[in-house]
């Protein structure tokens, strides 16, 4: 009942947010825009939203000031977003788990989901499935069958990330068991597989591409529909024999209910217009993500599908954080 209330609410805010354009909300923006992003500092989408942030400012002649505020899966961030002003000067640069993923684990989520709207998709991402070379597997195929004859153990960069559910929608996928080890962050995890202490490891693409190419772990498979444009040589897990397999992420924006649907427009089209800029493509390209850059309306769908999958998901796992 909730995801359903969850998703009517957004999908009334897309559609508002489709209107035509009107002309510019007078006056905005009148002070500097916050981007209030659910990522620690340094990491890929923080990166890529620095970039284009860059190349917005000249949009609205304001400082675009971003604002690291990680915790709880996004909610904090989320938060933040949620009880702003809907004037346009906060929005939320987030991973789309904050709404497919969190409303299905966490009790109390510390904010309405019904007050944020999403405004766009920006970008795609996949997890990368690797292995120490001494699992003694070099193919998906040769991983699971080595799983059904023996318990093995696998790690990702905590409950209820992107490579966890990948991993648990593959098991599922499969009939296929393996123990999951949670750690805090996929590089802790990258270096136990590395060391040896777990075979395999569901992480992030930037974090293992270093290790893969140096021959210290084996990229088996990569989680989304499509190849990664980092390891185009790595097969997808459909490629790879799971038929119909598709575990793809996204970055996303959302901005606080009731934000002017022309101001939506208007930084909707500048973050567009700066994620086909050539250098912000390649900084995309290098961190595992391509553009997507959606409507409100093929955000909406997209959150949707996704949230039905990952809460089918966390439901089988019983996946519940605090």
């Amino acid at each position: 009942m909730r995801r359903q209330f969850l998703w009517s609410a957004l999908a009334a805010a897309a559609l508002g947010a489709i209107a035509p354009a009107a002309l510019a909300q007078p006056g905005w923006p009148s002070k500097p825009i916050r981007v209030v992003l659910s990522f620690p500092p340094g990491g890929p989408t923080d990166i890529v939203m620095r970039v284009a942030a860059e190349k917005m400012q000249a949009d609205f002649r304001q400082p675009i000031v971003i604002e690291n505020k990680p915790g709880a899966g996004g909610n904090l961030a989320a938060a933040e977003v949620a009880r702003a002003a809907a004037d346009g000067h906060t929005w939320l640069w987030s991973t789309d788990t904050v709404f497919s993923v969190n409303p299905h684990v966490y009790p109390r989520l510390g904010f309405k989901p019904q007050d944020l709207v999403p405004v766009t998709l920006a970008s795609a991402f996949s997890q990368t499935l690797v292995c120490n070379p001494a699992a003694g597997v070099r193919t998906l195929p040769e991983l699971l069958k080595k799983a059904r004859a023996t318990r093995l153990s696998y790690a990702s960069g905590g409950n209820g990330v992107p490579g966890h559910l990948a991993m648990e929608l593959l098991l599922a996928s499969t009939g296929v068991d393996m123990d999951h080890v949670p750690y805090k962050g996929p590089a802790l995890a990258v270096q136990d597989v590395i060391g040896g202490v777990l075979p395999c490891g569901f992480l992030a693409g930037p974090t293992v591409l270093p290790h893969v190419r140096s021959g210290r772990l084996l990229a088996l498979a990569v989680s989304g529909a499509r190849r990664s444009p980092v390891l185009p040589e790595v097969p997808t897990v459909a490629e790879a024999g799971v038929a119909g397999f598709d575990a793809t992420f996204f970055t996303g924006l959302s901005a606080p209910r009731g934000t002017p649907d022309e101001v939506q427009q208007r930084f909707r089209d500048s973050l567009a217009r700066a994620l086909k800029d050539p250098a912000v493509v390649e900084k995309l390209k290098l961190t595992d993500q391509e553009v997507v850059s959606s409507t409100p309306a093929q955000a909406r769908l997209t959150l949707e599908q996704v949230s039905t999958k990952w809460g089918a998901v966390a439901r089988k796992i019983g996946l519940q954080q605090d």
